[in-house]
């Protein structure tokens, strides 16, 4: 098998069918550009939740002159009933599971609140109507329920809250935004599919004269159809190569230049992420075109 004839060759049909070379070119770019996208998204969402599962608290609220519920008709609750919350915490029951926790006062929570709302607001608050808080930290924080039935209906607690909940709806947002980048990524590859497979057709049509003389002299199926495959396969890795590049530049600029200095406090994936994803867009693109391309030229000559 002569390699630069068939690479000749190759490179002959793509300067042929250059409109349709260029429309598989940008529709494998955007569905693979989807791919990468959707990739680094569940990346994101793995990294975020492993962050923040690490680090988040479950807050024990204390009663308050503001407190409404049936555990806190006294009002604020009591130096006694505070010190049988702590009792629970340091009991055998629950300190196997925690990790450690921290006291937040009624003075100390009101100062906190205040430093993080405005000033109007935080006048209208009254040390009395902020609640006292217990911060405490897991060892495995799905064990959160644990400690809601164990602060259920004790007197002087308010409620028990656990700090993933308030991610839960930034994950399912990120989760849906993935389902959609996937199922757009799936149209396109289907696109690009059937574009490479028409545009091999199409190829093989106008050189059927030298298809004939081919196998006239003799030449051998994989001779006839390596050409016509090495067609989609190219015009595929300039897609993936565009692809990656997206990503790359994505990452380097939406991520880390802009998303990383404005919310600096969440960790984001990085260029060495996004790297990992290039040899997945490449590989797919190349494997879809050369799969296509070759079923199509394959039921061609036999037609």
């Amino acid at each position: 098998m002569n390699l630069s004839l068939i690479l000749s060759e190759a490179l002959q049909g793509l300067r042929r069918n250059a409109s349709m070379v260029v429309s598989v070119i940008l529709v494998t770019f955007v569905s693979l550009t989807f791919v990468g996208a959707a990739v680094l998204m569940q990346a994101q969402i793995a990294k975020t939740n492993s962050y923040f599962q690490d680090r988040a608290q479950v807050d024990v609220y204390m009663c308050s002159d503001a407190s409404v519920v049936d555990t806190c008709v006294d009002g604020s609750a009591t130096d006694e009933q505070i010190s049988e919350v702590r009792g629970l915490l340091e009991g055998s029951m629950l300190a196997p599971l925690i990790q450690d926790f921290s006291y937040e006062s009624q003075e100390e929570a009101h100062e906190a609140l205040s430093s993080v709302v405005d000033e109007e607001i935080a006048n209208i608050i009254s040390v009395e109507q902020t609640s006292a808080i217990f911060h405490v930290n897991l060892m495995d924080p799905d064990q959160t329920n644990v400690i809601r039935e164990a602060f259920n209906g004790v007197q002087g607690v308010e409620e028990v809250a656990d700090q993933l909940e308030y991610l839960d709806p930034l994950f399912a947002t990120l989760t849906i935004a993935t389902y959609i980048a996937v199922g757009i990524a799936v149209l396109m590859l289907i696109s690009a599919v059937l574009l490479i497979a028409t545009t091999i057709r199409l190829s093989a049509y106008a050189r059927r004269r030298e298809v004939g003389i081919m196998r006239l002299v003799g030449a051998s199926n994989a001779t006839i159809q390596t050409p016509f495959v090495l067609e989609g396969v190219l015009a595929a890795f300039i897609g993936a190569a565009l692809a990656s590049g997206a990503v790359l530049v994505g990452v380097r600029i939406g991520v880390q230049d802009y998303l990383a200095r404005e919310a600096g406090a969440i960790p984001w994936i990085t260029l060495a992420d996004a790297w990992y994803v290039v040899p997945v867009i490449v590989v797919l693109g190349v494997t879809l075109a050369a799969l296509s391309a070759g079923v199509a030229i394959r039921r061609w000559l036999r037609a």
